[in-house]
């Protein structure tokens, strides 16, 4: 059972996610257009809320595209080389992106902590402005889990004689 919850979450937890803000932005969008121009009101909460929730959207959605390697990449290079040689360029990106995501989270977990010790709050909800901060740190913690997942498939990969895993393809 708690395996099935672990590989339910695992394939779905950042779409589930996506789908959520993805909603809320659409949702309080066409609310915040109908209430401007039919009724000359707006809210201050409808804009900042959509703002926020594309922010943490931008996130998740790194975290989707290294979990799927859908990030947009300039792949040629990959056409003159081994499978085994791929597979070596995909694990070094790959920690290179993880060197990049622990840095960037200990610098954006400052302004985090920051943001609570000086009690800021937003403009609009009157709410913590840490709630909206933590997305990049919350959004770097589900990427490096995504990359660190990539890389042990990429190993497993090698080992096992099999092509890694290059993602889908837009255009072919």
């Amino acid at each position: 059972m708690l395996f099935r919850l672990i590989k339910l979450l695992d394939d779905n937890f950042e779409r589930w996610l996506l789908f959520a803000f993805y909603s809320h932005v659409v949702a309080i969008v066409f609310i915040e257009v109908i209430r401007r121009f039919v009724f000359s009101y707006s809210s201050i909460w409808g804009e900042e809320t959509a703002r926020y929730a594309f922010i943490y959207l931008v996130w998740i959605g790194a975290s989707a595209a290294i979990k799927d390697r859908s990030h947009i990449r300039i792949d040629i290079i990959f056409k003159f080389l081994s499978e085994k040689n791929k597979a070596r360029l995909y694990i070094f990106t790959e920690l290179t992106t993880l060197i990049f995501a622990c840095v960037a989270l200990y610098y954006s977990s400052i302004g985090v902590w920051e943001t609570i010790k000086f009690d800021t709050l937003t403009s609009g909800l009157r709410v913590s402005q840490a709630w909206f901060t933590f997305a990049v740190p919350f959004g770097l913690t589900c990427l490096m889990v995504r990359v660190v997942q990539r890389i042990f498939l990429d190993i497993s990969d090698i080992r096992n004689g099999r092509p890694v895993f290059t993602g889908q393809k837009m255009f072919s």
